[in-house]
């Protein structure tokens, strides 16, 4: 007589080995979202994310009103401008600024000015020693800075066309002359 040995069947590999595998995906797909992320680096190009700027009081830059959002300027070009009073080159380049923001305002050119890191009473201090007359305010809480703008430090300066789009950007102490020229372009294509 022949014996027959049954063939164990095949029921898949065990509910814990399934829920350890699952598990494993899971964190590192979240390791890969958190590495990506911290990859990302400031916008250059493309649509510039949307913030609102509360101002320091009397530091509208004419708007007439004590905040604004990015949004609500289409159709002018917008220049951010990331600084600190605690900053040097940011010392730097505020005349060229100051000049290029009394220069180009009549022209459809808002300039804001958005206070990084940095206290209130400081931060008004250096308004007044440089004579900044563009809409200015703090980043409460970093939340322009970061998660939007990305700054890696200060000074950064961003420029935005009529469209809402990032144009220019430059993560160092900007000129006059350098701002002319991007101003210039982007008003001629109006």
């Amino acid at each position: 007589m022949t014996e027959t040995i049954p063939t164990p069947t095949r029921s898949g590999p065990p509910k814990a080995a399934f829920l350890a595998l699952s598990l494993i995906v899971v964190f590192v797909g979240f390791i890969a979202w958190g590495l990506s992320d911290t990859n990302r680096t400031q916008p250059v190009s493309g649509p510039a994310p949307d913030f609102t700027l509360t101002f320091f009081e009397g530091h509208d830059g004419g708007l007439g009103q004590p905040s604004i959002s990015l949004s609500d300027l289409r159709g002018n070009v917008v220049l951010i401008n990331f600084w600190a009073s605690w900053c040097v080159p940011c010392e730097e380049e505020a005349p060229d600024l100051e000049a290029a923001w009394r220069e180009y305002k009549d022209r459809g050119v808002v300039f804001l000015g958005v206070d990084w890191t940095d206290n209130e009473a400081d931060a008004l201090d250096y308004l007044k020693r440089f004579d900044i007359t563009y809409a200015n305010g703090p980043d409460l809480g970093s939340k322009i800075s970061q998660p939007l703008y990305r700054i890696q430090g200060v000074p950064e300066t961003f420029i935005i066309d009529q469209d809402g789009n990032v144009v220019f950007f430059k993560p160092s102490p900007i000129t006059r002359e350098e701002l002319a020229a991007e101003f210039e372009k982007h008003l001629a294509d109006q």
